[in-house]
C-alpha cells in the first residue's frame, strides 16, 4: 500500500482533459457509422439488423436512434467509414431550454435502470471513475428524486419499471430535465415494444435529451449531461450522405 502514493505521483493526472481540450486517447469511443455514398447501398441497408441504415438516392443514410454498433457495416468490400467522435447527444423535441447557469456547476443526476441489459449501467459507473471524474464538471449522482435535477434512464422500460419512473419524475422539483440513454430507451432497441416493454421512455414521460448508442461510452454520457445545462451542443439523430 505504501507504494501507491509513489506510483500516483510518478504517473501524474490521468483524468481526461475533455471538454477543455480535445480528447486524443484511443479507445474512448467505439465510433459510429457515417452516412456516405456506396456502390451497393440497398444490400448494405438490408444487412443492418435494426434498420439503422437506409438506402437513399445519394447513398446510405444512418438513423442513430436504431444503431446498436453491431459493426456489420464496418467490414467488407462495401463498408462504411466509422467516425471516432462521441458527441452523440440529440434533443428530444420537447422544446425546453437548457437549465440555467446556476446548474452549470451543480447538477444532480438520478440514474434509473429500466430493464437494461447491463451495458449502460457499466458505462454510467465509469463516469465517476478517475479517468472521467464527473465531479470536476460539477455533476453529481444522487439516490433521491427530491434532490435530482436530471433523470437519466436506460433500458426499454419494462412493465415493472413504468410506475417507478413515473413516481420518480413526479417527485423531482422544477425545473427538471429527462435524459434517455441508449437506443433501448429511445424505441426499445433489440427488445422492441411488447407486453413486457413500453418500447421507449418517451411513451412514459417527456424526454428532453437523447443519448443514442448501445451503449453510449462515458464521454457521450457526459456530453449529454453537459447539453442539459447548455455547456455542449447537440447533434442530429439522422445523418444523410
Amino acid at each position: 500500500m505504501s507504494f501507491w502514493p509513489y506510483y500516483g505521483l510518478k504517473r501524474g493526472i490521468q483524468t481526461t482533459p475533455w471538454p477543455a481540450t480535445e480528447e486524443q486517447t484511443p479507445g474512448v469511443t467505439p465510433g459510429r457509422p457515417q452516412a456516405s455514398q456506396v456502390v451497393n447501398a440497398e444490400a448494405l441497408a438490408q444487412g443492418c439488423p435494426t434498420g439503422a441504415l437506409q438506402a437513399v438516392a445519394a447513398g446510405v443514410a444512418v438513423d442513430f436512434a436504431r444503431c446498436i454498433h453491431c459493426q456489420r457495416c464496418r467490414h467488407g468490400d462495401n463498408a462504411l467509414h466509422w467516425s471516432e467522435d462521441f458527441t452523440w447527444t440529440s434533443t428530444g423535441g420537447i422544446g425546453l431550454p437548457p437549465l440555467g447557469s446556476r446548474f452549470r456547476r451543480s447538477l444532480h443526476v438520478l440514474y434509473i435502470d429500466a430493464g437494461a441489459c447491463g451495458a449502460c449501467v457499466n458505462e454510467v459507473r465509469l463516469i465517476d471513475a478517475p479517468a472521467y471524474n464527473l465531479h470536476r464538471l460539477g455533476i453529481f449522482i444522487t439516490a433521491s428524486p427530491r434532490d435530482a435535477d436530471v433523470l437519466l434512464v436506460a433500458g426499454p422500460i419494462t412493465d415493472a419499471m413504468r410506475t417507478a419512473i413515473g413516481k420518480a419524475y413526479a417527485a423531482m422539483p422544477e425545473p427538471k430535465r429527462v435524459v434517455g440513454m441508449g437506443v433501448c430507451s429511445m424505441n426499445g432497441g433489440i427488445f422492441g415494444e411488447s407486453f413486457a416493454c413500453a418500447g421507449g421512455l418517451g411513451k412514459i414521460i417527456p424526454v428532453d435529451v437523447w443519448i443514442p448508442g448501445c451503449p453510449p461510452p462515458p464521454l457521450a454520457i457526459l456530453h449529454g449531461l453537459l447539453t442539459v445545462v447548455g455547456r455542449a451542443i447537440p447533434t442530429a439523430l439522422k445523418e444523410q450522405p
